[in-house]
């Protein structure tokens, strides 16, 4: 099925609004028996085809967030490279391995976050948070390390917060027991934490130079972050 077909299917089956079809298709499933359940089905539309075209269309969602997360570097460097500055690598797939931020030159490592907040608890993107900034705050490099977000107001107000580090570490084991065995019971906050080295990781807006992106209102971020420390 292409892409086109799939698209067309999914229109035809949800409608103008998805919420009010799928209302009315419960309605009309009361008094449906084991002898008119195939013909309730047909009126509905409710075909093999359609769960097909849902099922190849989220697969290609799937890759959405990746694609955003690269264009997202890619239309940044320019704004950031510095004279005489020359990336080393830049990791702009999930499935880099072997490098350990998105982005490294001569003079800086940085990770990219293109989160939307939208102000609630998203403590799941917090953990995700907390880890880049952790993991960027304890590498040995002596370069430059920022944390590129679209807008500061609320990774610091995160940073700032008294969230508990057992709340935020509870999710990935591995970065657990590696922040327990380097610091035992020493923070109790994620703000205990982060005073301490506000100034070893610098946090900037890249708004400006994605505004397609801040104006299309999304985002690269999972839902979910993997229990993973690299």
């Amino acid at each position: 099925m292409e892409l086109s077909e799939a698209v067309i299917a999914l229109q035809k089956f949800g409608g103008a609004d998805l919420t009010r079809t799928l209302a009315k298709i419960e309605a009309s499933l009361t008094g449906t028996t084991m002898d008119t359940c195939a013909n309730a089905l047909c009126a509905c539309g409710a075909g093999n085809e359609v769960l097909s075209a849902a099922g190849l269309i989220k697969r290609l969602a799937g890759q959405v967030n990746v694609v955003v997360h690269a264009l997202g570097i890619l239309l940044c460097l320019p704004h950031l490279l510095q004279p005489g500055e020359v990336i080393e690598y830049a990791s702009l797939g999930a499935g880099n391995t072997g490098r350990a931020f998105d982005l490294e030159t001569n003079q800086r490592i940085a990770e990219f976050k293109f989160i939307r907040w939208q102000g609630g608890p998203e403590v799941i993107r917090q953990n995700a948070l907390f880890k880049d900034f952790y993991l960027m705050a304890e590498h040995s490099s002596d370069k430059q390390k920022f944390m590129y977000v679209l807008g500061t107001e609320y990774p610091l107000k995160f940073f700032n917060s008294g969230r508990s580090l057992s709340s935020v570490l509870s999710k990935s084991v591995k970065l657990q027991n590696q922040f327990i065995e380097k610091f035992g019971e020493q923070y109790r906050t994620v703000r205990d934490y982060y005073v301490p080295r506000k100034d070893f990781v610098l946090i900037q807006d890249i708004s400006p130079f994605v505004p397609d992106l801040v104006a299309a209102g999304v985002d690269s971020e999972e839902s979910s972050v993997s229990d993973s420390i690299s």
